[in-house]
């Protein structure tokens, strides 16, 4: 289950960190045991495979998030996990951008998407919530939506009468849940293009459906 397989992290950063915070990553999810592994929650394992190929370590409680330290392209980067409920995120994230001084469009967000398929992913550098209860309180306490994001397809309720919040808080099994494992693969690249500026090919490379990393062509 994607939830569990990216809990363990390494013990020591890959590199040293330097430099002041000029980037934010937000993983979206819900705090608690119990939502670990949902479909509300793939914003959380995103940032866990980000950490994870980055040598990081999320575990420091501060603004209102398990925070932790990465170099990413050069550039220092907080990685940040809300620890409030998911339409509470732009809590943390005003508050960290604004002790950092970090401009809204240094904050990189990733969130869990029903208008895609697993094994999808939708990045924009701007735009509305689309529905999205923790990428409308972002907007709504920033005053801005000119944040890139990574959306994280999940998949559309199987019936129109399915209660939503049943379908997000629901688990990917399976074939949908390998699926999305290939979107976590690809977040460490999509994520340090985006960073170091190159918005327009992490676009081109990954809006569309996701491939085993192995298969993607090197000059694409």
């Amino acid at each position: 289950m994607f939830g569990k397989s990216r809990k363990k992290q390494p013990e020591t950063a890959a590199l040293p960190v330097t430099g002041p915070v000029e980037f934010l990553v937000v993983g979206l999810g819900n705090p608690g045991q119990k939502y670990e592994g949902t479909r509300h929650n793939v914003g959380f394992a995103a940032l866990d495979a980000l950490a994870q190929s980055a040598g990081a370590r999320v575990d420091k409680l501060k603004f209102k998030s398990l925070c932790g330290d990465c170099m990413l392209g050069g550039h220092h980067v907080l990685l940040m996990k809300p620890s409030t409920f998911m339409n509470l995120s732009g809590q943390a994230v005003t508050e960290a951008a604004a002790f950092y001084k970090v401009p809204m469009d240094h904050v990189l967000v990733f969130s869990d998407d029903i208008s895609l398929e697993p094994g999808r992913m939708r990045i924009r550098t701007k735009g509305t919530d689309g529905g999205h209860n923790g990428l409308k309180n972002i907007i709504y306490l920033s005053g801005r939506d000119d944040f890139p994001r990574i959306r994280i397809g999940v998949g559309a309720k199987p019936h129109p009468d399915y209660d939503l919040a049943d379908w997000v808080l629901g688990r990917l099994t399976g074939e949908d849940a390998k699926k999305l494992q290939t979107v976590f693969d690809h977040i460490p690249d999509a994520a340090g293009l985006i960073i170091n500026g190159n918005a327009q090919e992490a676009m081109n490379r990954y809006n569309k459906a996701a491939e085993p990393a192995a298969a993607q062509p090197k000059d694409q």
